[in-house]
């Protein structure tokens, strides 16, 4: 049995595969163990937790081309940001994950740069500035 902040995950005896994905804000904690292929975010459906096909899409990319979709089961515990950002962080964690239940798969998933953080943040807004670099609207008179 394994807790992580509020949730309790019970183990089944064989090994879990770990990997930390980051986008944006966002933290995705993800374990992957053999299983019949169930997605759970959160202690919640990946249909229910993610409600457009991008974001879905995000996520299932790294078991679609390693097509370990029915072969394992992936536990996700993501904080902080938004949908897209925990998508993708979601994305890069499942993917790191893959990479070490199966070392083979890493070829291809570098090959779609899966494996790749995108390190692109908000950038802070400035004083004297109506965001991080659009200044105010010159006035002649």
């Amino acid at each position: 049995m394994v807790r992580i902040g509020n949730h309790v995950i019970e183990g089944n005896g064989k090994k879990d595969f770990l990997g930390t994905g980051r986008r944006k804000s966002s933290v995705a904690r993800v374990r992957v163990r053999p299983g019949t292929g169930q997605i759970s975010i959160n202690s919640r459906e990946l249909e229910e937790f993610f409600k457009t096909p991008q974001q879905r899409n995000a996520v299932l990319a790294p078991l679609l081309l390693t097509e370990k979709k029915e072969i394992v089961d992936v536990i996700i515990f993501v904080t902080g940001g938004g949908t897209t950002g925990q998508a993708d962080a979601c994305k890069l964690g499942i993917a790191r994950a893959i990479k070490e239940f199966d070392p083979h798969s890493e070829a291809i998933l570098r090959e779609h740069s899966l494996l790749t953080r995108d390190a692109r943040e908000v950038e802070r807004k400035k004083y004297g500035l109506r965001g991080a670099r659009r200044g105010t609207q010159f006035s002649k008179r």
